[in-house]
């Protein structure tokens, strides 16, 4: 038994140092007059594992919070503003109303939302100008939001997670593996 734990500590020890060692995919996101260098490889990886569950357990089968029309219609000179509203209602309204019973999938949404905060302290240093139709679709989301019971509407926006990321992919080309 002594032997076993031994190697399975050993295991995972090393399974740690590769992931430590393992370089980080990041893409330079591009916000009208600045830009982010942000890990959307990480965010994917954490955001792999409570994917199907999310999506499983969500029963508002008809209802869409965030639609890839939103993302697709950001006006010109918004993506900035557009992007800091969508992470603030990620980390301020969902991620603090999702729950699992699962210990891994607490650790991974825990993960996602420290790197969401992450990503908006690098935004809030570009004094985003925010619109009138910017602000108008992120209150309309957040009208969504409410009509649903809060854990409710947390597991549909992140099953909807998966709009964010591929819109958070398309903005900038991926630079060096820092």
């Amino acid at each position: 038994m002594k032997m076993l734990l031994g190697c399975s500590a050993s295991f995972l020890l090393l399974l740690l140092l590769s992931c430590l060692t393992e370089p980080a995919e990041s893409r330079t996101l591009h916000l009208d007059s600045c830009s982010v260098s942000v890990h959307t490889h990480e965010l994917r990886k954490y955001y792999a594992h409570i994917r199907s569950n999310a999506i499983s357990e969500d029963n508002e089968i008809g209802m869409k919070l965030l639609d890839r029309s939103l993302m697709k219609n950001v006006q010109d000179g918004q993506t900035c503003c557009f992007l800091r509203l969508v992470l603030r209602f990620y980390v301020e309204r969902v991620f603090s109303n999702y729950a699992s019973s699962e210990p891994q999938q607490q650790r991974c949404s825990s993960a996602l939302a420290n790197a969401f905060v992450s990503i908006r302290r690098d935004i809030h240093k570009c004094h985003c100008q925010c619109g009138e139709e910017t602000q108008r679709t992120i209150d309309s989301v957040h009208a969504e939001f409410i009509k649903l019971q809060a854990n409710r509407a947390a597991q549909k926006a992140v099953g909807e997670l998966d709009t964010v990321l591929e819109w958070l992919e398309a903005l900038g080309p991926k630079t060096q593996r820092n």
